[in-house]
Protein backbone atom coordinates (compact mmCIF):
# COMPACT_ATOMS: atom_id res chain seq x y z
CA UNK A 1 0.00 0.00 0.00
CA UNK A 2 1.06 3.14 -0.86
CA UNK A 3 1.75 6.00 1.73
CA UNK A 4 4.29 8.75 0.45
CA UNK A 5 3.31 10.36 -2.89
CA UNK A 6 4.49 13.20 -5.58
CA UNK A 7 2.43 15.60 -7.06
CA UNK A 8 3.43 17.34 -9.76
CA UNK A 9 2.15 20.96 -10.10
CA UNK A 10 0.48 23.20 -7.34
CA UNK A 11 -2.64 24.62 -10.15
CA UNK A 12 -6.12 23.37 -10.11
CA UNK A 13 -5.68 19.71 -10.12
CA UNK A 14 -2.40 19.35 -7.64
CA UNK A 15 -4.34 21.46 -4.78
CA UNK A 16 -7.30 18.90 -5.23
CA UNK A 17 -4.95 15.96 -5.37
CA UNK A 18 -3.23 17.45 -2.18
CA UNK A 19 -6.14 17.62 -0.88
CA UNK A 20 -7.06 13.79 -1.40
CA UNK A 21 -4.30 12.55 -0.22
CA UNK A 22 -4.71 13.65 2.88
CA UNK A 23 -8.26 12.88 3.08
CA UNK A 24 -7.11 9.03 2.42
CA UNK A 25 -4.38 9.50 5.62
CA UNK A 26 -1.44 9.61 2.40
CA UNK A 27 1.55 11.98 3.15
CA UNK A 28 1.93 14.18 -0.18
CA UNK A 29 4.42 16.11 -1.53
CA UNK A 30 3.70 18.90 -3.99
CA UNK A 31 6.35 20.09 -6.43
CA UNK A 32 5.37 23.61 -8.07
CA UNK A 33 8.24 24.68 -10.34
CA UNK A 34 6.96 28.28 -9.67
CA UNK A 35 6.92 30.41 -6.60
CA UNK A 36 2.92 30.43 -6.38
CA UNK A 37 -0.46 28.39 -6.96
CA UNK A 38 -2.74 28.53 -9.42
CA UNK A 39 -1.12 27.01 -12.47
CA UNK A 40 -2.87 28.42 -15.57
CA UNK A 41 -5.66 30.55 -13.44
CA UNK A 42 -2.82 32.98 -12.08
CA UNK A 43 -2.34 35.83 -14.44
CA UNK A 44 1.03 37.37 -14.79
CA UNK A 45 1.89 40.15 -17.09
CA UNK A 46 4.63 38.12 -18.95
CA UNK A 47 4.78 35.07 -20.50
CA UNK A 48 7.22 32.22 -18.35
CA UNK A 49 8.47 29.26 -20.12
CA UNK A 50 7.13 25.66 -19.08
CA UNK A 51 3.89 27.35 -17.11
CA UNK A 52 0.59 28.47 -18.51
CA UNK A 53 -0.41 31.83 -19.68
CA UNK A 54 -3.86 33.58 -19.99
CA UNK A 55 -4.96 37.18 -20.83
CA UNK A 56 -6.26 39.70 -18.26
CA UNK A 57 -9.96 39.59 -18.73
CA UNK A 58 -10.31 35.97 -19.00
CA UNK A 59 -13.40 34.78 -17.09
CA UNK A 60 -15.00 31.36 -16.70
CA UNK A 61 -16.79 29.43 -18.74
CA UNK A 62 -18.69 27.20 -16.62
CA UNK A 63 -20.33 28.56 -13.13
CA UNK A 64 -19.76 28.59 -9.62
CA UNK A 65 -22.39 26.09 -8.37
CA UNK A 66 -20.93 23.93 -10.94
CA UNK A 67 -16.86 24.50 -10.72
CA UNK A 68 -16.68 24.31 -6.87
CA UNK A 69 -14.92 21.62 -5.12
CA UNK A 70 -17.55 18.79 -3.32
CA UNK A 71 -17.38 19.96 -0.21
CA UNK A 72 -16.04 23.32 -0.27
CA UNK A 73 -19.04 25.45 -1.86
CA UNK A 74 -17.61 28.98 -3.41
CA UNK A 75 -18.85 32.02 -0.86
CA UNK A 76 -22.32 33.08 -2.12
CA UNK A 77 -21.40 37.08 -2.55
CA UNK A 78 -18.99 35.80 -5.24
CA UNK A 79 -20.40 36.25 -9.19
CA UNK A 80 -21.61 32.97 -11.34
CA UNK A 81 -18.68 33.90 -13.35
CA UNK A 82 -15.45 34.67 -11.85
CA UNK A 83 -12.49 36.86 -13.46
CA UNK A 84 -9.64 34.94 -13.31
CA UNK A 85 -8.29 36.89 -9.71
CA UNK A 86 -11.88 35.98 -8.29
CA UNK A 87 -11.03 32.07 -9.17
CA UNK A 88 -7.43 32.16 -7.77
CA UNK A 89 -9.26 33.65 -4.34
CA UNK A 90 -11.12 31.06 -4.14
CA UNK A 91 -8.27 28.17 -4.89
CA UNK A 92 -6.41 30.60 -1.66
CA UNK A 93 -9.46 30.13 0.51
CA UNK A 94 -9.53 26.24 -0.52
CA UNK A 95 -5.77 25.98 -0.08
CA UNK A 96 -5.50 27.93 3.80
CA UNK A 97 -8.97 26.02 4.63
CA UNK A 98 -7.41 22.72 4.57
CA UNK A 99 -3.66 23.83 5.30
CA UNK A 100 -2.17 22.81 1.89
CA UNK A 101 0.43 25.09 1.69
CA UNK A 102 2.72 23.29 3.69
CA UNK A 103 2.73 20.06 1.75
CA UNK A 104 3.91 22.73 -1.15
CA UNK A 105 7.83 23.32 -2.51
CA UNK A 106 7.84 26.07 -4.43
CA UNK A 107 10.56 26.98 -7.05
CA UNK A 108 11.27 23.03 -7.46
CA UNK A 109 11.11 21.63 -10.96
CA UNK A 110 10.56 17.97 -11.77
CA UNK A 111 13.34 16.78 -13.94
CA UNK A 112 12.38 13.02 -14.31
CA UNK A 113 10.89 10.42 -12.47
CA UNK A 114 11.69 6.74 -12.91
CA UNK A 115 10.77 3.57 -11.64
CA UNK A 116 12.63 2.31 -8.60
CA UNK A 117 14.92 -1.16 -9.58
CA UNK A 118 12.33 -2.87 -7.94
CA UNK A 119 9.48 -1.39 -9.08
CA UNK A 120 7.32 -4.99 -10.11
CA UNK A 121 7.35 -5.39 -6.22
CA UNK A 122 7.57 -2.19 -4.97
CA UNK A 123 6.04 0.03 -7.36
CA UNK A 124 7.98 2.71 -5.77
CA UNK A 125 9.66 5.84 -7.97
CA UNK A 126 12.63 7.56 -8.29
CA UNK A 127 12.14 11.61 -8.59
CA UNK A 128 14.71 13.64 -9.36
CA UNK A 129 14.34 17.70 -8.45
CA UNK A 130 16.06 20.95 -9.21
CA UNK A 131 15.62 23.63 -6.25
CA UNK A 132 17.68 26.81 -6.30
CA UNK A 133 20.37 25.35 -8.68
CA UNK A 134 20.81 21.94 -6.65
CA UNK A 135 19.77 18.70 -7.88
CA UNK A 136 17.98 16.05 -5.30
CA UNK A 137 16.30 12.74 -5.46
CA UNK A 138 13.26 11.62 -3.34
CA UNK A 139 11.46 8.20 -3.47
CA UNK A 140 7.74 7.86 -3.47
CA UNK A 141 5.36 5.48 -2.98
CA UNK A 142 3.17 7.09 -6.13
CA UNK A 143 3.16 9.90 -8.27
CA UNK A 144 0.06 12.18 -9.51
CA UNK A 145 1.09 14.00 -12.69
CA UNK A 146 -0.83 17.46 -12.33
CA UNK A 147 1.21 19.53 -14.67
CA UNK A 148 -1.72 20.81 -17.65
CA UNK A 149 -1.87 20.46 -20.86
CA UNK A 150 -1.68 24.52 -21.75
CA UNK A 151 1.68 25.16 -22.09
CA UNK A 152 2.94 24.42 -25.49
CA UNK A 153 1.30 26.72 -27.87
CA UNK A 154 0.22 24.24 -31.45
CA UNK A 155 1.80 27.05 -34.18
CA UNK A 156 1.41 25.65 -37.80
CA UNK A 157 3.16 27.88 -39.52
CA UNK A 158 3.89 25.36 -42.62
CA UNK A 159 0.27 25.19 -43.01
CA UNK A 160 0.06 28.99 -43.51
CA UNK A 161 2.25 29.64 -47.15
CA UNK A 162 3.78 32.87 -47.34
CA UNK A 163 4.14 33.45 -43.32
CA UNK A 164 8.32 34.02 -44.18
CA UNK A 165 7.48 36.95 -46.05
CA UNK A 166 4.31 38.73 -44.52
CA UNK A 167 5.29 41.91 -42.74
CA UNK A 168 3.23 42.31 -40.16
CA UNK A 169 3.29 41.29 -36.62
CA UNK A 170 2.11 37.22 -36.02
CA UNK A 171 1.96 35.60 -32.67
CA UNK A 172 0.72 32.88 -30.98
CA UNK A 173 -2.59 33.35 -28.50
CA UNK A 174 -0.35 32.41 -25.23
CA UNK A 175 1.41 35.44 -25.51
CA UNK A 176 -1.83 37.78 -25.71
CA UNK A 177 -2.45 39.50 -22.23
CA UNK A 178 -4.54 43.26 -22.84
CA UNK A 179 -5.65 44.91 -25.86
CA UNK A 180 -3.54 47.59 -25.21
CA UNK A 181 -0.94 48.66 -28.56
CA UNK A 182 -3.94 47.21 -31.10
CA UNK A 183 -5.47 50.35 -31.55
CA UNK A 184 -6.31 50.90 -34.69
CA UNK A 185 -5.01 48.02 -36.48
CA UNK A 186 -6.27 45.50 -38.73
CA UNK A 187 -5.81 42.38 -36.84
CA UNK A 188 -6.83 38.66 -38.02
CA UNK A 189 -7.08 36.07 -35.38
CA UNK A 190 -6.51 32.55 -36.65
CA UNK A 191 -9.13 29.63 -34.69
CA UNK A 192 -12.34 29.85 -33.13
CA UNK A 193 -12.24 28.50 -29.40
CA UNK A 194 -12.87 30.28 -26.98
CA UNK A 195 -9.45 32.06 -26.64
CA UNK A 196 -9.74 33.16 -30.43
CA UNK A 197 -13.53 34.78 -30.17
CA UNK A 198 -12.75 36.27 -26.35
CA UNK A 199 -9.65 37.47 -28.11
CA UNK A 200 -11.27 38.82 -31.09
CA UNK A 201 -14.14 40.46 -29.27
CA UNK A 202 -11.83 42.21 -27.00
CA UNK A 203 -9.89 43.76 -29.74
CA UNK A 204 -12.60 44.73 -31.83
CA UNK A 205 -13.02 47.36 -28.98
CA UNK A 206 -10.10 49.27 -30.12
CA UNK A 207 -8.85 47.83 -33.25
CA UNK A 208 -9.86 48.89 -36.86
CA UNK A 209 -10.97 45.81 -38.19
CA UNK A 210 -10.89 42.41 -36.60
CA UNK A 211 -11.56 39.40 -38.56
CA UNK A 212 -12.05 36.04 -37.40
CA UNK A 213 -10.10 32.77 -39.69
CA UNK A 214 -12.35 29.41 -39.17
CA UNK A 215 -11.86 26.59 -41.09
CA UNK A 216 -15.17 24.45 -39.64
CA UNK A 217 -17.12 27.33 -37.76
CA UNK A 218 -18.39 26.66 -34.35
CA UNK A 219 -21.28 27.09 -32.35
CA UNK A 220 -21.47 29.82 -29.89
CA UNK A 221 -23.62 30.12 -26.74
CA UNK A 222 -24.09 32.36 -24.31
CA UNK A 223 -23.18 32.16 -20.57
CA UNK A 224 -26.86 33.14 -19.96
CA UNK A 225 -29.76 30.70 -20.62
CA UNK A 226 -33.26 30.07 -19.53
CA UNK A 227 -34.54 32.87 -16.73
CA UNK A 228 -31.08 34.23 -16.84
CA UNK A 229 -29.80 31.38 -14.88
CA UNK A 230 -26.31 30.09 -15.63
CA UNK A 231 -26.20 27.96 -18.89
CA UNK A 232 -24.80 25.09 -17.46
CA UNK A 233 -26.61 24.66 -14.92
CA UNK A 234 -29.81 24.42 -17.28
CA UNK A 235 -27.72 22.43 -19.77
CA UNK A 236 -26.16 19.34 -17.10
CA UNK A 237 -28.60 17.73 -16.01
CA UNK A 238 -29.26 14.30 -15.50
CA UNK A 239 -32.84 14.28 -17.34
CA UNK A 240 -30.99 16.06 -20.21
CA UNK A 241 -27.81 13.20 -19.76
CA UNK A 242 -30.17 10.58 -20.07
CA UNK A 243 -32.03 12.38 -23.27
CA UNK A 244 -28.96 11.89 -25.02
CA UNK A 245 -27.90 8.72 -24.24
CA UNK A 246 -31.58 7.00 -25.19
CA UNK A 247 -32.57 9.04 -28.38
CA UNK A 248 -31.42 8.30 -31.14
CA UNK A 249 -28.47 10.42 -32.50
CA UNK A 250 -30.48 11.78 -35.28
CA UNK A 251 -33.24 12.78 -32.93
CA UNK A 252 -30.82 14.08 -30.62
CA UNK A 253 -28.46 16.02 -33.25
CA UNK A 254 -31.81 18.24 -34.79
CA UNK A 255 -32.44 19.18 -30.71
CA UNK A 256 -28.95 20.64 -30.40
CA UNK A 257 -29.36 22.40 -33.86
CA UNK A 258 -32.35 24.10 -32.38
CA UNK A 259 -30.72 24.78 -28.94
CA UNK A 260 -28.18 26.23 -30.13
CA UNK A 261 -29.24 28.78 -32.76
CA UNK A 262 -31.98 29.53 -30.18
CA UNK A 263 -29.93 32.33 -29.13
CA UNK A 264 -29.05 33.44 -32.91
CA UNK A 265 -28.89 31.65 -36.56
CA UNK A 266 -25.59 30.83 -36.53
CA UNK A 267 -25.78 30.23 -40.84
CA UNK A 268 -27.35 33.80 -40.76
CA UNK A 269 -23.87 34.56 -39.36
CA UNK A 270 -21.23 32.68 -41.30
CA UNK A 271 -20.79 30.37 -38.44
CA UNK A 272 -22.31 26.95 -38.93
CA UNK A 273 -20.42 24.17 -38.03
CA UNK A 274 -18.99 22.44 -41.13
CA UNK A 275 -20.02 18.92 -39.43
CA UNK A 276 -23.07 20.37 -36.79
CA UNK A 277 -23.77 17.36 -35.50
CA UNK A 278 -20.77 16.47 -34.11
CA UNK A 279 -20.82 17.50 -29.95
CA UNK A 280 -18.19 19.58 -30.47
CA UNK A 281 -17.69 22.06 -27.38
CA UNK A 282 -19.26 25.20 -28.14
CA UNK A 283 -17.79 28.84 -27.88
CA UNK A 284 -18.97 30.42 -24.86
CA UNK A 285 -19.10 33.98 -25.44
CA UNK A 286 -21.76 36.83 -24.70
CA UNK A 287 -20.22 39.54 -27.32
CA UNK A 288 -19.56 37.68 -30.07
CA UNK A 289 -22.85 38.45 -31.76
CA UNK A 290 -23.42 42.10 -31.54
CA UNK A 291 -19.89 42.74 -32.74
CA UNK A 292 -20.78 40.74 -35.87
CA UNK A 293 -23.69 43.13 -35.92
CA UNK A 294 -22.25 46.21 -35.10
CA UNK A 295 -19.49 45.05 -38.26
CA UNK A 296 -16.47 45.50 -35.58
CA UNK A 297 -15.49 41.45 -36.65
CA UNK A 298 -15.92 39.72 -39.82
CA UNK A 299 -16.04 35.81 -40.11
CA UNK A 300 -13.51 34.53 -42.98
CA UNK A 301 -12.93 30.89 -44.38
CA UNK A 302 -9.53 29.20 -44.06
CA UNK A 303 -5.84 31.48 -44.61
CA UNK A 304 -4.86 29.99 -48.58
CA UNK A 305 -1.76 31.81 -48.43
CA UNK A 306 -0.59 35.00 -47.14
CA UNK A 307 1.34 38.13 -49.03
CA UNK A 308 3.82 40.74 -47.63
CA UNK A 309 0.52 42.90 -46.44
CA UNK A 310 -2.52 41.02 -47.31
CA UNK A 311 -4.40 37.38 -46.34
CA UNK A 312 -6.03 35.56 -49.66
CA UNK A 313 -8.62 33.36 -47.92
CA UNK A 314 -10.28 30.27 -49.58
CA UNK A 315 -12.69 31.24 -51.28
CA UNK A 316 -10.95 34.02 -53.20
CA UNK A 317 -11.38 37.07 -50.91
CA UNK A 318 -8.53 38.77 -50.11
CA UNK A 319 -7.94 41.55 -47.00
CA UNK A 320 -5.61 43.72 -47.54
CA UNK A 321 -3.44 45.73 -44.95
CA UNK A 322 -3.69 43.59 -42.04
CA UNK A 323 -1.19 44.64 -39.18
CA UNK A 324 -1.33 41.58 -36.86
CA UNK A 325 -2.08 37.84 -37.11
CA UNK A 326 -3.32 36.14 -33.43
CA UNK A 327 -2.93 32.06 -33.97
CA UNK A 328 -5.27 30.76 -31.17
CA UNK A 329 -4.57 27.23 -32.43
CA UNK A 330 -4.89 25.59 -29.76
CA UNK A 331 -1.75 23.61 -27.30
CA UNK A 332 0.27 20.24 -27.49
CA UNK A 333 1.39 18.35 -24.45
CA UNK A 334 4.03 16.98 -23.15
CA UNK A 335 5.79 15.00 -20.32
CA UNK A 336 9.61 15.74 -20.67
CA UNK A 337 10.25 14.07 -17.04
CA UNK A 338 8.62 10.84 -18.28
CA UNK A 339 10.02 8.34 -20.03
CA UNK A 340 8.00 6.88 -23.59
CA UNK A 341 7.40 3.88 -22.39
CA UNK A 342 5.60 5.07 -19.29
CA UNK A 343 3.28 7.72 -20.90
CA UNK A 344 3.70 8.16 -24.87
CA UNK A 345 2.66 10.97 -26.53
CA UNK A 346 1.76 10.14 -30.54
CA UNK A 347 -0.16 12.98 -32.55
CA UNK A 348 -1.21 14.42 -28.80
CA UNK A 349 -3.14 11.43 -27.89
CA UNK A 350 -2.09 9.43 -25.20
CA UNK A 351 -2.76 5.70 -23.65
CA UNK A 352 -4.82 5.99 -20.87
CA UNK A 353 -7.64 3.87 -18.65
CA UNK A 354 -10.06 6.49 -18.07
CA UNK A 355 -7.83 9.17 -19.06
CA UNK A 356 -5.82 8.41 -16.27
CA UNK A 357 -3.54 5.21 -15.82
CA UNK A 358 -0.96 4.37 -18.07
CA UNK A 359 -1.90 0.14 -18.60
CA UNK A 360 0.98 -1.64 -18.97
CA UNK A 361 2.23 -0.56 -15.21
CA UNK A 362 2.90 -3.77 -12.90
CA UNK A 363 1.91 -1.46 -10.33
CA UNK A 364 -1.03 1.15 -10.55
CA UNK A 365 1.12 3.91 -8.63
CA UNK A 366 1.12 6.38 -11.42
CA UNK A 367 -1.78 8.38 -12.55
CA UNK A 368 -2.50 11.65 -14.63
CA UNK A 369 -4.41 14.46 -13.00
CA UNK A 370 -6.54 16.85 -15.58
CA UNK A 371 -5.15 15.41 -19.05
CA UNK A 372 -9.45 15.91 -20.04
CA UNK A 373 -11.62 18.27 -21.49
CA UNK A 374 -14.67 17.68 -20.07
CA UNK A 375 -18.09 19.37 -21.66
CA UNK A 376 -18.78 20.97 -18.52
CA UNK A 377 -16.52 22.31 -15.16
CA UNK A 378 -12.97 20.63 -15.31
CA UNK A 379 -12.94 21.15 -11.54
CA UNK A 380 -15.60 18.27 -10.00
CA UNK A 381 -13.79 16.32 -13.03
CA UNK A 382 -9.69 16.48 -11.92
CA UNK A 383 -11.64 15.92 -8.11
CA UNK A 384 -13.81 12.87 -8.82
CA UNK A 385 -10.05 11.60 -11.21
CA UNK A 386 -8.25 12.40 -7.47
CA UNK A 387 -10.23 10.65 -5.40
CA UNK A 388 -10.25 7.55 -7.03
CA UNK A 389 -6.62 7.78 -7.51
CA UNK A 390 -5.41 8.06 -4.26
CA UNK A 391 -7.81 4.87 -3.33
CA UNK A 392 -6.22 3.04 -5.71
CA UNK A 393 -2.69 3.66 -4.39
CA UNK A 394 -3.92 2.82 -0.92
CA UNK A 395 -5.61 -0.41 -2.41
CA UNK A 396 -9.05 0.27 -1.46
CA UNK A 397 -9.82 -0.14 -5.63
CA UNK A 398 -8.38 -1.99 -7.94
CA UNK A 399 -7.89 -1.84 -11.71
CA UNK A 400 -9.00 -4.25 -14.21
CA UNK A 401 -6.29 -6.25 -16.30
CA UNK A 402 -4.41 -4.93 -18.45
CA UNK A 403 -6.11 -6.60 -21.36
CA UNK A 404 -9.38 -5.25 -20.27
CA UNK A 405 -7.94 -1.27 -20.14
CA UNK A 406 -6.54 -1.53 -23.46
CA UNK A 407 -9.68 -2.58 -24.66
CA UNK A 408 -11.02 0.31 -22.94
CA UNK A 409 -8.69 2.71 -24.12
CA UNK A 410 -9.77 1.76 -28.28
CA UNK A 411 -13.36 1.43 -27.54
CA UNK A 412 -13.46 5.29 -25.57
CA UNK A 413 -11.31 6.70 -28.74
CA UNK A 414 -13.70 4.85 -31.17
CA UNK A 415 -16.44 6.62 -28.77
CA UNK A 416 -14.94 9.85 -28.81
CA UNK A 417 -14.01 10.41 -32.69
CA UNK A 418 -17.77 9.39 -33.53
CA UNK A 419 -19.17 12.04 -31.21
CA UNK A 420 -16.58 14.71 -31.39
CA UNK A 421 -14.71 14.14 -34.50
CA UNK A 422 -10.92 14.00 -35.47
CA UNK A 423 -9.88 17.35 -34.88
CA UNK A 424 -7.25 17.86 -32.62
CA UNK A 425 -8.90 20.44 -30.12
CA UNK A 426 -11.13 17.26 -29.57
CA UNK A 427 -8.84 15.12 -28.61
CA UNK A 428 -9.09 15.16 -24.81
CA UNK A 429 -13.34 15.60 -25.09
CA UNK A 430 -15.73 13.49 -23.55
CA UNK A 431 -18.98 13.65 -21.97
CA UNK A 432 -19.58 15.30 -18.91
CA UNK A 433 -22.02 13.70 -16.50
CA UNK A 434 -21.28 9.98 -17.98
CA UNK A 435 -17.19 10.45 -17.43
CA UNK A 436 -18.53 12.18 -13.98
CA UNK A 437 -20.53 8.93 -12.87
CA UNK A 438 -18.17 6.43 -14.00
CA UNK A 439 -15.41 7.82 -11.81
CA UNK A 440 -17.60 7.90 -8.98
CA UNK A 441 -18.86 4.20 -9.39
CA UNK A 442 -15.36 3.46 -9.14
CA UNK A 443 -15.26 4.36 -5.36
CA UNK A 444 -18.43 4.04 -4.77
CA UNK A 445 -19.82 7.66 -4.51
CA UNK A 446 -22.46 7.98 -7.38
CA UNK A 447 -25.78 8.51 -5.78
CA UNK A 448 -28.40 5.78 -5.33
CA UNK A 449 -31.35 7.31 -7.28
CA UNK A 450 -34.08 5.03 -6.68
CA UNK A 451 -33.37 4.42 -3.30
CA UNK A 452 -33.42 8.07 -2.97
CA UNK A 453 -36.64 8.38 -4.25
CA UNK A 454 -37.86 6.62 -1.37
CA UNK A 455 -36.09 7.91 1.39
CA UNK A 456 -35.70 11.85 0.27
CA UNK A 457 -38.10 12.40 -2.88
CA UNK A 458 -37.28 15.80 -2.33
CA UNK A 459 -34.14 15.20 -3.19
CA UNK A 460 -34.12 12.76 -5.59
CA UNK A 461 -36.38 14.87 -7.77
CA UNK A 462 -33.09 17.71 -7.45
CA UNK A 463 -30.82 15.48 -8.21
CA UNK A 464 -32.55 14.30 -11.54
CA UNK A 465 -33.93 16.86 -12.85
CA UNK A 466 -31.87 20.08 -11.67
CA UNK A 467 -28.03 20.97 -12.40
CA UNK A 468 -25.75 17.95 -11.74
CA UNK A 469 -23.19 19.56 -9.52
CA UNK A 470 -19.71 18.00 -7.52
CA UNK A 471 -22.08 18.02 -4.77
CA UNK A 472 -24.04 15.12 -5.79
CA UNK A 473 -21.17 13.03 -5.65
CA UNK A 474 -20.24 13.43 -1.66
CA UNK A 475 -24.10 12.22 -0.44
CA UNK A 476 -22.67 8.39 0.01
CA UNK A 477 -19.48 6.61 -0.12
CA UNK A 478 -16.27 7.71 1.42
CA UNK A 479 -15.49 11.49 1.83
CA UNK A 480 -19.15 11.78 2.88
CA UNK A 481 -20.03 15.09 3.62
CA UNK A 482 -23.05 16.06 6.17
CA UNK A 483 -23.67 19.43 4.60
CA UNK A 484 -23.77 17.96 0.83
CA UNK A 485 -27.87 17.63 0.47
CA UNK A 486 -28.44 21.28 1.99
CA UNK A 487 -25.99 22.06 -0.47
CA UNK A 488 -27.98 21.08 -3.21
CA UNK A 489 -31.01 22.57 -1.52
CA UNK A 490 -29.91 25.90 -1.57
CA UNK A 491 -27.55 26.16 -4.29
CA UNK A 492 -30.26 28.75 -6.19
CA UNK A 493 -30.22 31.51 -3.58
CA UNK A 494 -26.21 31.36 -3.93
CA UNK A 495 -26.56 31.84 -7.35
CA UNK A 496 -29.05 34.76 -6.87
CA UNK A 497 -27.29 36.45 -3.78
CA UNK A 498 -24.77 38.21 -6.27
CA UNK A 499 -27.68 39.45 -8.50
CA UNK A 500 -29.49 40.78 -6.06
CA UNK A 501 -27.73 43.92 -4.91
CA UNK A 502 -31.04 46.66 -5.42
CA UNK A 503 -33.95 45.50 -3.06
CA UNK A 504 -37.32 45.20 -4.69
CA UNK A 505 -40.61 44.55 -3.26
CA UNK A 506 -42.04 41.19 -3.82
CA UNK A 507 -43.89 40.59 -7.07
CA UNK A 508 -47.73 40.04 -6.54
CA UNK A 509 -47.46 37.39 -10.17
CA UNK A 510 -45.09 35.16 -8.19
CA UNK A 511 -47.54 33.04 -6.66
CA UNK A 512 -49.50 33.00 -9.33
CA UNK A 513 -47.19 31.94 -11.54
CA UNK A 514 -45.84 28.85 -8.84
CA UNK A 515 -49.22 27.74 -8.82
CA UNK A 516 -49.15 27.54 -12.74
CA UNK A 517 -46.15 26.02 -12.50
CA UNK A 518 -47.71 23.23 -10.35
CA UNK A 519 -51.22 22.58 -12.16
CA UNK A 520 -49.31 22.45 -15.34
CA UNK A 521 -47.22 19.43 -13.14
CA UNK A 522 -49.86 17.88 -12.08
CA UNK A 523 -51.79 17.42 -15.81
CA UNK A 524 -48.10 16.26 -17.12
CA UNK A 525 -48.06 13.73 -14.41
CA UNK A 526 -52.09 12.66 -14.96
CA UNK A 527 -51.59 12.46 -18.45
CA UNK A 528 -48.84 10.04 -18.26
CA UNK A 529 -50.64 8.23 -15.79
CA UNK A 530 -54.04 7.79 -18.09
CA UNK A 531 -51.17 6.65 -21.06
CA UNK A 532 -50.12 3.86 -18.71
CA UNK A 533 -53.87 2.94 -18.26
CA UNK A 534 -54.15 2.68 -21.90
CA UNK A 535 -57.09 5.57 -22.12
Amino acid sequence: MAKTVAVIGAGVSGLISLKCCVDEGLEPTCFERTEDIGGLWRFKENVEDGRASIYRSVITNTSKEMSCFSDFPMPEDFPNFLHNSKLLEYFRIFAKKFDLLKYIQFQATVISVKKRPDFASSGQWEVSIQSNGKEQRAVFDAVMVCSGHHIQPHLPLKSFPGIERFQGQYFHSRQYKHPVGFEGKRVLVVGIGNSAVDIASELSKTAAQVFISTRHGSWVMSRISEDGYPWDMVFHTRFSSMLRNVLPRTVVKLMMEQQMNRWFNHENYGLVPQNKYLMKEPVLNDDLPSRLLYGAIKVKTRVKELTETAVVFDDGTVEENIDVIVFATGYTFSFPFLEDSLVKVEDNRVSLYKAMFPPRLEKPTLACIGLIQPLGAIFPTVELQARWATRVFKGLCSLPSETTMMRDIVERNEKRVELFGKSQSQILQTNYIDYLDELALEIGAKPDFISLLFKDPILAVRLYFGPCNSYQYRLVGPGRWEGARNAILTQKQRILKPLKTRTLQPSAGAPVAFLLKILGLLAVVLAFFFQLQGF
